[in-house]
């Protein structure tokens, strides 16, 4: 993760009067970081552009409607590192939701109306992620994340509430996830596991999630799908995280944007793991990979798995067309629990997300046409081997405390019952 051009900071300690940064500006300004900024800078200074929020109202919103989402005016509080000290308790250890490459997430409390911090247990939760001090791609995520999902809002994106940027520290706050990451759901151990109905409601959310984003006004490719990066709330709904890498995408008719690579490995194409090339459906290869890891329950990458297994695309691949080979690999804890004909239809979606040819993946449009389609079928799944022997045990269990003095064989049928 790397750096981009350096930004002017400004002073929040008057949050009321003060405009957020926007990242396409922040460049223009010689002043070094931490110096604050004079009132009497001109209209192209990152004071004077864009629109915050005062003591936690809010402004009009100028909204364009996509596929259940919108467009709006910039729309956050700006708060003071003072405030997010006591949201969260001076970022106690115990008050820890996560930590990734950004920094670690915490877990505060504010006031639902005027976002004021606020005593553990009253008002709303949220999560503040708050920058590493060693983290080299720090400011450039910060930038991406207020770039982003400050502008957009959606049932699918995790809604972006403000930020702050002092003392050199970079801080973001977000509504609360309840569950939490997918991740966390398919591969922590005693985690409770998911049903198919509920892994099928994940998939469809994160990709209207990323359908929104790549049919948006400009295009928004997020390039850092994976399942720790896919929240869900206390309803199981998916949001999607994380905008620290997302890239406007191609245009004026070009097929894709050159950057550097950047993101997972393991979930990133292979096209753009090679060149640099990041298509719109370099997306669709990510999802593709994480719709897999929610059929089989395992990892894209595990180094602790058989030698042949390590990769799970190269390993799972030859069994996605075979009906018989695709029930050995899937999740055992789903204890067959799952419309088989379902299982074909996501394994045949996912062969298609993962083409080598970007060309010929389909849209996240046509993705999530197919996933509701395969969330339709609703045949009676049948009866698993564990549930069955179980269902057979408490059936002898009951006869014989029923008939406790009954031989054997009259319950099994070999001598005529009177």
């Amino acid at each position: 993760m790397g750096n981009c051009l350096g930004t002017r900071v400004i002073n929040h300690h008057s949050p009321s009067t003060t405009n957020p940064p926007t990242p396409e500006t922040s460049g223009n300004s010689n002043k070094p970081p931490g110096e604050p900024s004079s009132a009497s800078s001109n209209n192209n200074s990152p004071e004077n552009v864009g629109a915050g929020v005062e003591n936690g109202s809010s402004k009009k919103e100028t909204t364009t409607y996509q596929h259940s989402g919108k467009v709006i005016s910039p729309n956050l509080k700006i708060f003071t590192l003072t405030e997010l000290k006591s949201a969260t308790r001076n970022f106690r250890p115990d008050t820890v939701l996560g930590e990734g490459g950004f920094g670690r997430v915490f877990k505060g409390w504010i006031d639902e109306k005027t976002y004021a911090p606020s005593k553990v247990g009253v008002g709303m939760a949220v999560a503040v992620k708050k920058s590493n001090p060693d983290s080299l791609q720090g400011l450039e995520e910060w930038q991406s994340e207020v770039k982003f999902l400050g502008k957009f809002s959606h049932p699918n994106l995790v809604k972006l509430l403000g930020y702050c940027w002092e003392e050199k520290q970079f801080l973001l706050v977000y509504e609360y996830m309840q569950k939490g990451s997918l991740e966390n759901h398919l591969f922590r151990k005693g985690a409770e596991p998911l049903s198919w109905e509920v892994r099928l409601k994940v998939a469809i959310g994160a990709a209207q999630g990323l359908a929104f984003l790549h049919t948006s006004e400009k295009s928004v490719i997020y390039r850092d799908f994976k399942t720790s990066n896919i929240l869900l709330d206390g309803d199981y709904n998916a949001k999607l995280s994380d905008f620290g890498l997302a890239k406007l995408g191609p245009i004026n008719g070009n097929s894709h944007v050159t950057t550097r690579v950047m993101g997972t490995y393991g979930y990133a194409a292979p096209e753009y793991v090679a060149t640099g090339h990041l298509y719109v459906k370099s997306d669709v290869y990510g999802f593709g990979v994480v719709l897999l890891e929610m059929l089989t329950g395992l990892r894209a990458l595990d180094t602790n798995r058989p030698t042949g297994e390590h990769n799970l695309i190269d390993w799972a691949r030859p069994s996605l067309s075979d009906k018989r080979k695709l029930k050995k690999i899937m999740d055992p804890r789903l204890e067959e629990q799952y419309p088989i004909k379902g299982a074909m239809q996501a394994a045949e979606l996912i062969i298609q997300c993962l083409g080598s040819d970007p060309k010929t993946r389909p849209s996240m449009e046509e993705v999530l046409e197919s996933l509701e389609k395969i969330n339709a079928i609703k045949e009676k799944p049948k009866e698993s081997k564990v549930k069955a022997k179980k269902l057979c045990s408490n059936r002898r269990q009951e006869q014989r405390s029923t008939h406790p003095n009954r031989s054997p064989l009259r319950t099994r049928g070999l001598i005529p019952l009177e």
